[in-house]
């Protein structure tokens, strides 16, 4: 096996990735665990493979080069630039759909395609997305306060911090950046609305709640009082946890006997979804309690828990992003699934 150290499966992802560490500059369009991720993934070199996430390309192409001439990969992303980035490519063994990665059984059955041999997601935002600070997710590089991933559809963050309630704002500061000061924040959002100054630009809502809240009543002093609340906003205005759990269950549903899913994630949000969807594929009679079943009145596993992975000194030294990010990785067993699924 590649770079990336094995661990022991707890439930201790950090709350919030690095994402934007100021020397994370020089490391663009480097994917995170793309090695040890592409050696769980592949397991057959004719297989059809899907790149959930596909960014600018970096895991598809590691995984092309482990194909054979019958292998076949699609790769999925809802952003344009991604779109554009991927019509260069003149690879016959590979296909891009533009659009969200919850859609995957449909995007298949567009291209008749029934089961797939793997799955691969990595659930942080790219590189590129925060060094372009047209796009609104970078609190270093001052921009227009967008944060779609899809900036061709949606409202964006400016639109939607100028309506939202204070109640609301709140929760969304509390639930989705795991933020002990979301009143504090959230006040100061709404009362500078009040006054005729909505916020239109990173560096706006950045310096906004590094004065609502005191780097010195931070936990880590090295991190940016606003990491959380861009955390928050991004994640809620994208519905990236939603996203993660309809993908989950379009990959289970297509994946063959053995086929293997592959997913990395840089916060304990999306980790947790990740890892309950396994967990309860993997050990279904847990459901059921204490009631008085026999063992072969019980669901059998529809998936096999195969590594969770850590990024290696090496790779955390060279990458920032590295520190945070969990590759975990399963099988799909050669049970059926429900209401006459394929498998």
């Amino acid at each position: 096996m590649t770079a990336g150290s094995i661990a022991q499966d707890t439930d201790d992802a950090p709350d919030h990735a690095p994402e934007d560490a100021p020397d994370f500059a020089s490391n663009r369009h480097a994917p995170v665990l793309a090695a040890p991720a592409v050696d769980y993934l592949l397991t057959r070199p004719d297989g059809i493979y899907v790149d959930a996430t596909f960014g600018r390309g970096g895991h598809s192409r590691l995984i092309l080069e482990r194909l054979d001439a019958r292998g076949r990969l699609l790769a999925i992303d809802r952003d344009p630039a991604a779109r554009q980035a991927a019509a260069e490519w003149t690879d016959p063994r590979f296909e891009f759909a533009h659009g969200a990665f919850s859609t995957l059984p449909a995007l298949l059955v567009a291209r008749s395609i029934g089961q797939i041999d793997g799955v691969l997601a990595d659930l942080g935002v790219s590189s590129p997305q925060f060094d372009t600070a047209e796009r609104g997710f970078s609190l270093r590089l001052d921009g227009p306060l967008d944060m779609r991933m899809n900036n061709e559809q949606g409202p964006t963050a400016a639109q939607w911090l100028a309506q939202v309630g204070l109640d609301e704002l709140k929760r969304v500061l509390r639930d989705y950046g795991d933020e002990r000061f979301a009143a504090p924040i959230a006040k100061a959002i709404v009362a500078r609305r009040t006054h005729g100054q909505p916020l239109q630009r990173t560096g706006e809502l950045a310096a906004l709640v590094a004065h609502a809240v005191p780097g010195t009543s931070r936990k880590d002093p090295l991190q940016h009082p606003a990491t959380r609340t861009f955390q928050a906003i991004r994640i809620f205005l994208n519905q990236e946890l939603a996203e993660v759990a309809l993908m989950l269950e379009g990959a289970l549903a297509a994946l063959a006997p053995h086929g293997r899913l592959a997913v990395i994630s840089f916060h304990s949000l999306e980790d947790r979804i990740v890892k309950r969807f396994i967990d309860e594929h993997a050990h279904p009679e847990r459901a059921f309690g204490r009631l008085p079943l026999r063992a072969a009145e019980l669901p059998q596993p529809r998936l096999r828990p195969i590594a969770r992975v850590l990024a290696d000194e090496a790779e955390t030294r060279a990458n920032p992003r590295a520190r945070s990010a969990r590759l975990r990785v399963a099988e799909r067993t050669q049970v059926p699934l429900a209401r006459g699924a394929r498998g």
